[in-house]
């Protein structure tokens, strides 16, 4: 991250640093920033840190975008409603998820392998599911767009293989990512959707559906990556790994 912040500053780009640690190298070399103030984040895989990135980003989408009149002030006023009430909806909302999460977990604790899919913006929010899954777990797990799964990915699906697919309705591919999972059914793999409330689309043919509370699209990666959070967390515990010092990681890495 530090030589590619150099280097984009041979090129006399600005340079932006969202980060939580006051005084970080990030921040020290950065031309401007946004420091987060999530607190300390005791374990080695980032959470709240990487949920706040999210949030600043998104902020400074919707400032950027009302600055180029791609959104008017009313617009925005929508927006900042939406996302003042995703706190509420997940405060609600945990206690539901942690039971559910845990339940699931005690299914796919001896797997070996996992794979994640999603598209648009839930694509990172899949990335992040397999990172936090091989951070604490220690079981191999790849993100891939739901549209490449059904390439080279798709040899690797074998019967009870955990296969975790964000589906929310208003995904602008959302059909496809429906013909994905019927595929993937087909292949016998045990399907984990994640998808907004109400949504019964997946109820007869996935082994787990985890129901989101509905906000707009442009938050829904806030609320999603938390049952991948969750999932992660139960895993590692029953396999009885170290959440927060997984083993060869650092809480910081100081070579290129």
């Amino acid at each position: 991250t530090l030589e590619a912040i150099r280097i984009a500053q041979q090129f006399k780009a600005l340079t932006v640093g969202i980060v939580n640690v006051v005084g970080s190298s990030i921040a020290r070399l950065t031309d401007a920033g946004v420091y987060l103030h999530a607190g300390p984040e005791i374990g080695v895989a980032s959470t709240k840190a990487f949920t706040c990135q999210v949030v600043a980003v998104l902020m400074i989408a919707l400032d950027l975008a009302v600055q180029r009149g791609k959104i008017s002030e009313t617009e925005l006023e929508g927006y900042c409603d939406a996302l003042n009430k995703v706190p509420d909806l997940i405060e609600g909302w945990l206690d539901t998820l942690h039971k559910q999460t845990k339940v699931i977990s005690k299914y796919f604790r001896l797997a070996s392998t996992a794979l994640f899919c999603g598209t648009g913006i839930q694509f990172p929010v899949a990335l992040e599911g397999a990172l936090k899954l091989k951070e604490i777990s220690y079981i191999h797990a790849e993100g891939f767009p739901a549209s490449e799964i059904r390439h080279g990915p798709f040899t690797l699906v074998s019967s009870f293989m955990p296969v975790v697919c964000i589906a929310f309705t208003s995904d602008p591919s959302y059909e496809r990512i429906k013909v994905t999972i019927n595929d993937l059914r087909a292949k016998g793999a045990a399907l984990i959707v994640v998808t907004d409330d109400g949504n019964a689309d997946f109820n007869r043919i996935c082994s787990f559906v985890i129901h989101c509370p509905v906000t707009k699209l442009e938050f829904q990666p806030i609320l999603a990556v938390i049952p991948m959070q969750l999932l992660s967390y139960h895993i590692a515990d029953m396999r009885g790994c170290n959440i927060d010092q997984p083993r060869n990681l650092a809480k910081s890495v100081t070579v290129e």
